[in-house]
């Protein structure tokens, strides 16, 4: 047996190969819907009506998506430079924590500049929370995957720390919360009588916003050159380090706007459970997406489909919720394996 790359890259393969891996990923999971003794098709039915069947149900997996594109983002932009990043759930805190501290009232502007305001401030936050590992990562070459991902757990514990004492709401009948975002910062409504908010479409226009950068401007190029080959952008004058701190720091600041998308719209303030990991799904979302911007959008519906939809399943019928995260480790999987004999054929000798 021989692995060696395929000369011609069909593009119906590259769409379509993914496609068949996230229906092999189905089929696999059937197997432990068999085994749980429920009807397959009927309980995928209610999967995909708990997501999409309604008016409701889409906007709950709209809202979901939400902070999954930016974090989606944030993984897509880093990893392209070689940069892994996987501290999207600290930073995604940090954005939070700066929501709670300008917007909970020391700030006060009409709401067509309050909202900005808040993203902009939790895209700084978010970067700030990656200067360090990034910082080690230039100078001292310490890998940023140990760096990142320990640096959640200190930023956790930090969060943790200021809710249970100086940010803690006197109003909060001692739960361990933020006092709320003012109303000049809240995220209107995207859907009548829904928690869709207007975080989706700025997340939808950030998407764009990243492929555009990454597709036509001469540094989405240093970008992609330095993660395609460090030593040939390097001869051809590319500064490597200032293009990795200038990843870091547009991949943190998406993560710190998820962030804001939470607190200033889906809850309203800041508890430790504002995350349910959606630092960590992010890799996910950017590896279902093969590293593309536009692609992070429907991965991140899709894996956003897939755990609203569980619940609706879970109350349905007899199976767990935790058939969710099978659902999307598998489909993670065999979108990778997908990926690899797209580029690659096995050649039997």
């Amino acid at each position: 047996m021989q692995i060696e790359p395929r000369e011609n890259i069909s593009p119906w393969r590259v769409i379509f190969a993914p496609i068949a891996a996230i229906i092999i990923a189905f089929i696999l999971c059937a197997f432990l819907i068999a085994w749980t003794g429920e009807p397959i098709l009927e309980s995928y039915g209610y999967l995909f009506k708990g997501a999409f069947g309604s008016r409701f149900a889409l906007s709950e997996t709209l809202n979901r998506a939400t902070p999954l594109i930016f974090t989606g983002l944030a993984a897509a932009v880093a990893f392209r430079a070689k940069f892994w990043n996987i501290g999207a759930e600290g930073q995604l805190y940090f954005g939070a924590l700066a929501a709670t501290i300008l917007g909970t009232g020391a700030i006060t502007l009409p709401p067509l500049l309050m909202i900005p305001f808040l993203f902009v401030a939790g895209a700084v936050a978010g970067g700030l929370a990656l200067l360090g590992p990034v910082f080690l990562k230039t100078t001292l070459k310490v890998d940023e995957v140990v760096t990142t991902l320990l640096l959640n757990f200190v930023i956790l514990l930090f969060v943790n720390f200021l809710l249970e004492g100086p940010l803690k709401d006197p109003m909060s009948l001692g739960w361990p919360q933020a006092a709320s975002i003012i109303d000049e910062g809240v995220l209107p409504e995207l859907m009548a009588r829904t928690r869709l908010h207007i975080g989706f479409a700025i997340a939808l226009g950030a998407s764009i916003f990243i492929w555009a950068l990454m597709r036509y401007t001469i540094w989405g190029y240093e970008i992609r050159a330095v993660g395609a080959n460090p030593n040939a952008a390097k001869f051809s004058g590319i500064s490597i380090n200032k293009t990795v701190f200038l990843v870091a720091m547009l991949s943190g600041g998406l993560a710190g706007m998820a962030g804001i998308t939470e607190t200033a719209g889906t809850k309203g303030y800041l508890t430790l459970d504002l995350s349910p990991g959606f630092g960590y799904s992010g890799i996910a979302v950017a590896m279902l997406a093969n590293l593309n911007p536009l692609g992070v959008v429907i991965s991140a519906v899709f894996l956003a489909g897939i755990y609203v939809g569980a619940d609706s399943m879970s109350r349905a019928v007899n199976i767990p919720t935790y058939i969710a995260d099978v659902l999307v480790a598998l489909s993670v999987l065999s979108v990778l394996v997908s990926l690899l004999f797209v580029q690659f054929r096995v050649r039997w000798r």
